[in-house]
């Protein structure tokens, strides 16, 4: 999961130094057998950091590689991830498999998004359908009893780690795992992910879910069929969870992976919710609507890290409310004219265009000039691009209702 770094001078120390030299002979070996003894070798180093919470030496690697060496810094953190969502624990003699998977949900609303803990009786009916639906059939499962918002997961390799661990031995034994919630306010949003979090384990070797059952079968179909019969059984179950709150489930799958697709999927519901947000509280349709959208990046000739769209109505300037879309992957490698790059994949901004067209969005202005990150001095809310390309705090009218509060 590529973050900016902020790379120190110093020399690295003789085990970041190590994972360096690991992660760029991964990339050099000559053959898979030695790609595979060069990444057994790195595993070994990656796990003993970890269990010992030594997050500095990873990080201090990942900063010397982030910025000349990016293969190898992907490389490195690919690895960082299996190990810290993954590990081999033993029960009664047998080794087993335990991965932590994230069981992501899309949720948007004109009320408070909840988060916070769950009901015996929802945490028992969600577990028996990830059972019935979406694992192997060997497979023990432990769900944590908390609705986590995305500043309440844990940040660092060596914290998942360490909760993938207590929650695997949990699964085992049978129970509930007990965790630690941070105590971070979450930022209110229209809309916004959830997480429900399991450990599951398996017999070394076994699968974890149902798609792998059948080698000889389509895969993508499998997931596709299996992720609709999860959103029909567990999604009445999460709307008592949510009230207020128009909910979709993503499938079920290995930390980091449902985070980033989570992180991804969010994001058109996001424009649909300020599409909702805006016509319901203001009393206006959607033609009557306007949005600019700027691309934005740290520096003037590097590539763009997101857009930001802001919203207004009718004839004014001013804007209402503001929509960030960030980029991810190599997303930012695309050209905003896709098509003389010969892709046939729809670009960022072809996206958000169609999305905001499909909402009945049409007074659109696309500024074709790159916006510096800026964010408001006094409250640090990122700035948004009015029509004309001068950035601004987005302000609802004195008059207007209030769009947040809990749903009752």
């Amino acid at each position: 999961m590529r973050s900016f770094s902020k790379a120190s001078p110093r020399k690295p120390s003789p085990d970041s130094q190590r994972l360096i030299n690991l992660s760029r002979a991964i990339l050099q070996a000559g053959s898979r057998l030695e790609q595979r003894a060069w990444e057994q070798h790195l595993d070994r180093l990656l796990v003993r950091l970890l269990k010992s919470g030594h997050q500095q030496t990873l990080d201090g690697a990942l900063d010397r590689l982030f910025t000349s060496e990016p293969d190898a810094y992907d490389v490195l953190m690919d690895a960082a991830e299996a190990n810290s969502e993954a590990c081999l624990i033993e029960h009664d003699g047998v080794a087993c498999d335990a991965l932590l998977v994230a069981l992501p949900i899309l949720a948007w609303t004109r009320y408070t998004i909840p988060s916070g803990p769950v009901p015996a009786e929802i945490l028992t009916a969600l577990g028996a359908h990830l059972h019935a639906h979406v694992l192997a059939d060997e497979a023990r499962a432990a769900l944590a009893p908390t609705l986590f918002s995305i500043d309440q997961l844990p940040r660092s390799h060596a914290e998942i780690l360490a909760l993938t661990q207590r929650m695997a031995q949990t699964a085992l034994k049978g129970g509930t795992p007990a965790v630690t919630v941070r105590a971070d306010s979450t930022a209110p949003f229209l809309a916004d992910t959830r997480y429900l979090l399991a450990a599951v384990t398996v017999p070394a070797g076994q699968p974890l879910f149902r798609w792998q059952s059948d080698a000889a079968g389509d895969y993508a179909d499998q997931r596709a069929q299996i992720l609709q019969t999860w959103r029909q059984q567990a999604e009445p179950n999460l709307a008592r969870l949510l009230p207020g709150c128009s909910v979709e489930l993503l499938l079920p799958d290995a930390y980091f992976i449902s985070c980033r697709e989570a992180d991804r999927q969010i994001r058109p519901a996001s424009i649909r919710a300020a599409d909702f947000y805006l016509t319901s509280t203001l009393g206006v349709e959607s033609q009557e609507l306007h949005a600019s959208i700027g691309a934005f990046a740290e520096t003037a000739d590097g590539r763009i890290d997101e857009y930001r769209i802001g919203f207004g109505i009718g004839q004014s300037a001013d804007i209402l409310h503001g929509v960030i879309w960030p980029l991810y992957g190599q997303e930012d490698e695309i050209d905003e004219e896709p098509a003389a790059a010969n892709i046939e994949a729809a670009s960022p901004i072809e996206e958000i265009l169609a999305l905001l067209r499909e909402c009945g969005i049409t007074r659109i202005k696309h500024h074709h000039e790159r916006f510096p990150m800026e964010f408001c001095d006094d409250c640090g809310a990122p700035l948004y691009p009015d029509r004309d390309g001068e950035l601004v705090h987005p302000e609802m009218p004195d008059d207007a209702p209030a769009g947040s509060g809990h749903f009752h």
